[in-house]
C-alpha cells in the first residue's frame, strides 16, 4: 500500500466537512486524524494540529476563517486543501507567493466536482467561437459569497480566451438595479440562492441563428468528494499554489 497520508478537517461538522470525513473513511490511503476546531484562537487551533500532526489539512469553512487558516498551515508545514471560497484577488496573490516561497503544495478550488471542472473547460472553449456570453450559478441560499467561486473561476477562463466585446444593447437600461446581473469584462454573471438547490451552474452561449448551453448539476455533497481525494494525493507531490483543479485534469 501507498504512504499513508494524515488528514485533518476543518469544518468537519458542516455539510461539505461531513462528506469529507465519510470519504476519508473509505479510502484506506488516508488517515482521518480529527476535526479542528476553528473556534477557538489561533493557539487552539495550533496546539490541535500539533496534537494531531497532520500532512494535509482540508478546510470547508467560511471566507472569514480561511485566511487565517492557511497562514498558521504555512507556519506548521501542513499542506492545504481549500474548497472554502471567498478569498480576495489579492489574498490568492499572496497566498501563491507565499506557499512558493515555502515550498508547500496548497490547493484551492472553488469546485471539486470533476463535472464542474469540465463545465469550466468547455465553456473556455466554446467563448474562443461564440463570445457573447452569460453565466448562471444557483446555489442554496446558505452560501456566504457571491457570485460563486466557481461562476467567477469559469468568468476568468472565459475572460482569458474570449474575443473583446461590449455585450446587449449599447442604450439598455436596468428599471430595476441589478436586472442585468453583474458586469465581468463585458459579460454576465447572475446569481440565485434558493432552499433545495445544492450547486449549479449554466453557461449560456449566443451567435447569429444558434445557441449553445453548457450545464452543471451537483444533485448532492458526494459529488465533490472524487474531487477532493484527488487533490488530498496530488498536493503531496506539490511545491506551491494551485488554484483550481482543472490544472490536475488533462
Amino acid at each position: 500500500m501507498e504512504k499513508q497520508i494524515r488528514v485533518a478537517v476543518a469544518g468537519a461538522n458542516g455539510r461539505m466537512g461531513q462528506e469529507v470525513v465519510t470519504m476519508l473513511g473509505q479510502d484506506e490511503q488516508l488517515v482521518y486524524t480529527g476535526a479542528l476546531d476553528t473556534r477557538g484562537d489561533d493557539e487552539a487551533i495550533r496546539a490541535s494540529l500539533e496534537e494531531m500532526k497532520p500532512d494535509v489539512l482540508v478546510d470547508f469553512t467560511t471566507p472569514n476563517s480561511v485566511y487565517r487558516h492557511l497562514e498558521i498551515c504555512l507556519q506548521h508545514g501542513i499542506r492545504p486543501v481549500v474548497g472554502t471560497t471567498g478569498l480576495s484577488q489579492d489574498e490568492l496573490q499572496e497566498m501563491t507567493k507565499r506557499f512558493g516561497e515555502a515550498e508547500l503544495g496548497c490547493i484551492v478550488a472553488p469546485n471539486f466536482a470533476i463535472g464542474a471542472i469540465l463545465c469550466m473547460k468547455f465553456a473556455a472553449m466554446a467563448a474562443k467561437y461564440m463570445p457573447h456570453v452569460e453565466i448562471i450559478e444557483l446555489h442554496h441560499d446558505r452560501k456566504l459569497d457571491a457570485p460563486s467561486g466557481t461562476a467567477l473561476k469559469t468568468a476568468e477562463m472565459i475572460a482569458a480566451v474570449r474575443e473583446e466585446i461590449k455585450q446587449g444593447h449599447p442604450e439598455e437600461k436596468e428599471t430595476i438595479p441589478g436586472a442585468r446581473g453583474a458586469e465581468y469584462e463585458g459579460f454576465r454573471i447572475h446569481s440565485v440562492r434558493l432552499p433545495g438547490m445544492v450547486a449549479h451552474q449554466e453557461v449560456l452561449f449566443g451567435a447569429t441563428g444558434q445557441t449553445l448551453s453548457i450545464r452543471h448539476d451537483s444533485i448532492n455533497r458526494e459529488s465533490f468528494m472524487p474531487g477532493v481525494n484527488m487533490a488530498i494525493k496530488a498536493v503531496m507531490n506539490m511545491n506551491g499554489f494551485l488554484y483550481g483543479l482543472e490544472h490536475l485534469i488533462d
